[in-house]
């Protein structure tokens, strides 16, 4: 485990990595939350849909799927600060002083990430330290790390 100065020295992360990453991690993400549903769709016999019950199963469903997808990245994010994409990447989330994440920060920046990930991931083109925008705003940085 690199100590947070040498997190420091490591560089900045560009878009054609950080969107490998991305396409990997969508499809890791599809995985849990599709077996995150299952339950549920096993036990009332298909996902929930408007009409009856459904006027208030639907949009607990959803958000429960919210929950466990801010789980999973505030988890990651402050307990070693990569997922799985990440990791196979070479990616690694530290805050500006090469300290792990604390969970509010990590939560933080999904949610900014989610707002304006299109726009949040081309300010690395114009950035002059290659960092996202949502990283910027949350004192964090992208960095890679080297090859083992």
């Amino acid at each position: 485990m690199p100590s947070p100065m040498t997190l420091l020295q490591l560089p900045e992360a560009g878009l054609s990595r950080r969107l490998a990453a991305l396409v990997y991690e969508a499809l890791l993400l599809l995985a849990l939350l599709i077996a995150a549903a299952t339950p549920f769709v096993l036990l009332l016999g298909g996902p929930p849909r408007l009409g009856g019950h459904g006027q208030v199963l639907q949009p607990l469903f959803q958000l429960y799927l919210v929950a466990v997808t801010a789980t999973f990245y505030v988890w990651f994010w402050s307990h070693g600060g990569q997922t799985l994409a990440q990791r196979a990447w070479r990616l690694k989330v530290v805050r500006e002083d090469g300290h792990p994440l604390r969970p509010g920060q990590a939560l933080l920046r999904l949610v900014l990430a989610c707002a304006g990930l299109g726009l949040g991931l081309l300010w690395v083109w114009v950035d002059r330290d290659r960092r996202s925008a949502h990283d910027r705003w949350c004192g964090t940085r992208l960095v890679v790390t080297p090859k083992p």
